[in-house]
């Protein structure tokens, strides 16, 4: 049973910076490449993919967080980070991760298509305030 615990998340002024994390377990070892991601959801708003990571480290973001966000992974300790900096109010919101056993090249879709992930985590919220 693939689970996935996110934490990290809070409340802060805009400008500020925050690390969430994702603590990965239950996928069988053999899988060394796969797919994560970070989506985030606000309210009114539908879900949208923010960033992923693939086996081989390839990253991807959405416009609106490049230069800003950046998604890493710790294979050792089974951990997914996404690091926001220079937040802004509009990135509000629950923020999940969203792992898949495949690597994001291999989707029919792209990476911020979230039916693509078969094991989501609950999430965290981040709240940006002007």
């Amino acid at each position: 049973q693939v689970q996935l615990v996110e934490s990290g998340g809070g409340s802060v002024q805009a400008g500020g910076s925050l690390r969430l994390s994702c603590a990965v377990s239950g996928y069988p070892p053999k899988y060394t490449s796969v797919c994560m991601a970070w989506f985030r959801e606000a309210p009114g708003k539908e879900r949208e993919g923010v960033a992923a990571i693939d086996g081989d480290g390839t990253t991807n973001y959405v416009d609106s967080v490049k230069g800003r966000f950046t998604i890493s992974k710790d294979n050792a300790k089974n951990t997914l980070y996404l690091q926001l900096t220079s937040l802004r109010p509009e990135d509000t919101g629950s923020y999940a991760c969203a792992v898949d056993l495949r690597e994001c090249r291999m989707f029919d879709g792209t990476w911020s298509d979230e039916d693509e992930y078969n094991w989501w985590g609950q999430g965290t919220q981040v709240t940006v305030s002007s």
